[in-house]
């Protein structure tokens, strides 16, 4: 199996609604995203995607969430906007990308994991469940 890992950066505010402790203020980090994408099989000139194809579907979810106010985007209406569940929203819709992708590039790639870095000591990971 192949496993390609690439990151991005994201800056954008949240609160922590019932949280008792500072970080029910309002508050604002500089987030890492990275992903891990899987795969069996190479294509014809030996790559499993190009990395500049990866890190576009990439970009193009995360300036949805990219200096806005987290509470305020339609993901986080009824949720709070924490890092766990921003990997897993980041995590499916990577993963419905790339099964697009994949059927348009006839390809078998597949989302391994997310992780979202909140500080540089403070990360959370979703993944595809392997057992």
């Amino acid at each position: 199996m192949y496993i390609l890992t690439i990151e991005d950066y994201i800056s954008a505010a949240h609160q922590l609604k019932g949280y008792k402790g500072k970080c029910e203020n309002i508050h604002g980090h500089n987030w890492k995203v990275e992903i891990s994408v899987y795969g069996q099989k190479l294509n014809d000139i030996g790559i499993l995607i190009d990395f500049h194809d990866l890190k576009d579907l990439l970009k193009e979810v995360l300036q949805q969430f990219d200096h806005k106010h987290l509470n305020d985007v339609k993901e986080f209406t009824n949720q709070n906007p924490s890092s766990e569940l921003l990997s897993k929203i980041i995590y499916k819709k990577i993963d419905k990308m790339l099964k697009q992708y994949s059927r348009t590039n006839k390809t078998n790639i597949n989302v391994l994991s997310v992780t979202v870095w909140e500080s540089a000591t403070c990360r959370s990971s979703y993944q595809k469940k392997i057992f």
